[in-house]
């Protein structure tokens, strides 16, 4: 049994070379695979032996494993290894002991971080992470975190994560829903950002000139990545980038204001204890009327956050902001009117 760092990956490798009907693997297939999908993810990592493959094919066949139908199909004096049925794959199977184990001992390890600065994100991590185990030694959910399964573009995270770290330019097919049809650019990426169950990569555009381009991930059709130079960021700071607006819109020109609200009822209750922005100050202006002030820049997010609470809240400040959610509110009124 394999127990080193580097096993799980040889496994996802070893599992995509058994399912590929297009090409024949051979044991020395099977080690060139591996070491490539290493020297990626470390340059300096040393050879892998043919003895490791054996032993990890071992594993995957055994019931420690996967327990995987295995065959070999002899070519003259050399055997080459694929699933009885490529439709298998271990991905679609539950957790096995050594996943098992790894994720426990990495909730272990992130438990200590917690309270400490900079690692506030684990006190929401490690319950998801544990949930995850007690499901699969219960079947009992104790906890259920908002997202999305149905949400389009999940499956491009993994890639645009590696471009990210690796400092890959991409060539991105692109459509956003104003369009009739989608289009190609260029993004050097820098950032990912989830907002409202969805995500949206931030990064230079050498089309605009911006270091700030906004893609949201479900429009992205296709990605490639570019053997040109990457160019590096040296203007935006991420843990700041997001610190003056709600959401991921950074509309060109616009400077943060101080927007002035008023919730009534048992919504200025909710506001009260659940603040919109990390700015916010609220005061009770009567009982049922509390004042929120927010210093952010306004755009489409605040927008939409304003109107959710529909007759709960009134736009006091600034003017063209009020006149701004008006001018929505009697276009859906001119709607329920025809």
């Amino acid at each position: 049994m394999s127990t080193n760092k580097n096993a799980l990956i040889r496994y996802k490798v070893l599992d995509n070379c058994f399912r590929n009907p297009g090409k024949r693997y051979f044991i020395d297939n099977l080690i060139e695979e591996c070491e490539k999908v290493l020297a990626e993810i470390d340059p300096e990592s040393k050879g892998i032996s043919r003895r490791q493959i054996f032993d990890d094919i071992k594993f995957m066949e055994s019931s420690e494993g996967w327990s995987v139908d295995l065959e070999r199909h002899k070519d003259g004096k050399k055997v080459f290894y694929r699933y009885k049925e490529l439709s298998f794959s271990i991905n679609n199977m539950p957790l096995n002991e050594v996943e098992i184990d790894q994720l426990k001992e990495a909730i272990d390890i992130l438990t200590q971080f917690k309270g400490m600065p900079q690692f506030e994100w684990i006190s929401e991590m490690v319950p998801k992470l544990s949930q995850g185990l007690s499901i699969h030694d219960s079947g009992n959910k104790l906890m259920e975190f908002e997202s999305n399964e149905y949400l389009k573009g999940k499956d491009h995270l993994g890639v645009l994560y590696n471009a990210l770290r690796y400092k890959k330019p991409l060539k991105v097919t692109y459509h956003p829903y104003q369009d009739e049809n989608p289009h190609i650019l260029t993004l050097h990426p820098y950032f990912l950002k989830q907002y409202n169950g969805r995500w949206f990569l931030f990064g230079f555009n050498p089309g605009s000139g911006k270091s700030d381009w906004n893609l949201a991930i479900d429009r992205i059709l296709e990605i490639e990545e570019l053997s040109i130079e990457f160019v590096e960021n040296t203007e935006i700071k991420w843990d700041e980038y997001f610190e003056d607006m709600i959401g991921v819109t950074k509309p060109e020109g616009e400077e943060i204001q101080t927007i002035v609200l008023h919730f009534f009822g048992k919504t200025g209750k909710y506001i009260f204890t659940k603040p919109l922005h990390g700015s916010q100050k609220a005061k009770w202006m009567e009982e049922n009327i509390l004042e929120v002030k927010l210093d952010v820049i306004p755009n489409y997010e605040l927008e939409r956050l304003v109107l959710s609470y529909a007759e709960s809240v009134k736009v006091i400040e600034p003017k063209k902001f009020r006149e701004k959610i008006l001018s929505r509110l009697e276009k859906a009124i001119l709607l329920y009117n025809k």
